[in-house]
């Protein structure tokens, strides 16, 4: 099963994150062949992270509980909150394996939530959306893959209005947030 956790920082905690980073690192390091995607979110300055994403596969739901909730960070106070929903890979890859590589031009993170539908109702692939400019692309879900709650792409794009296009038809979900994002990993 895979699974999409993003984990969104506490204000002010920027220096306990920074402090952080060797074991945040070595924490996941540990599912390095699990990880489909992950890396940071940043603020409208392009510069001050604001989360951190992970999209990954493990065998269950607990699996994914204890993978959010035992990271370093998390455990230290620098996330104020986490979203943790399974997730399906409609694109088939990892972020290693997108077409553009892992720099050049702007990269986001589009998360578009409910309303809640069944799962085989979910949106699919967008068709104007040119399927080179997706890095990571699914449909959200309960835990038992029963009920659609969301989509999540991370995509190039010139903008964030741009990007946004990528969910399809936006008017479809409740709530649309866009981040500026970027590969992660050790540097």
């Amino acid at each position: 099963m895979d699974f999409f956790c993003y984990h969104r920082d506490r204000a002010g905690s920027l220096a306990l994150r920074a402090g952080l980073a060797e074991e945040h690192w070595s924490y996941m390091d540990r599912y390095t062949a699990q990880l489909i995607a992950r890396g940071p979110t940043f603020g409208a300055d392009g510069e001050t992270p604001t989360g951190s994403v992970h999209i990954v596969r493990l065998p269950d739901p607990a699996a994914a509980r204890a993978f959010a909730f035992d990271e370093p960070n998390h455990q230290a106070g620098v996330y104020r909150d986490v979203l943790l929903r399974r997730w399906r890979n409609l694109l088939g890859r990892t972020m290693w394996e997108f077409p553009g590589g892992p720099t050049g031009g702007d990269r986001y993170l589009v998360l578009g939530l409910g309303p809640v539908r069944a799962a085989e109702e979910d949106l699919g692939l967008p068709d104007h959306v040119d399927r080179d400019e997706l890095i990571a692309y699914g449909p959200l879900s309960s835990d038992d893959g029963g009920t659609w709650l969301g989509t999540v792409a991370l995509v190039r794009a010139p903008d964030p209005d741009r990007a946004r296009e990528a969910l399809g038809r936006p008017a479809e979900y409740a709530h649309v947030e866009v981040h500026e994002w970027e590969f992660g990993g050790r540097r």
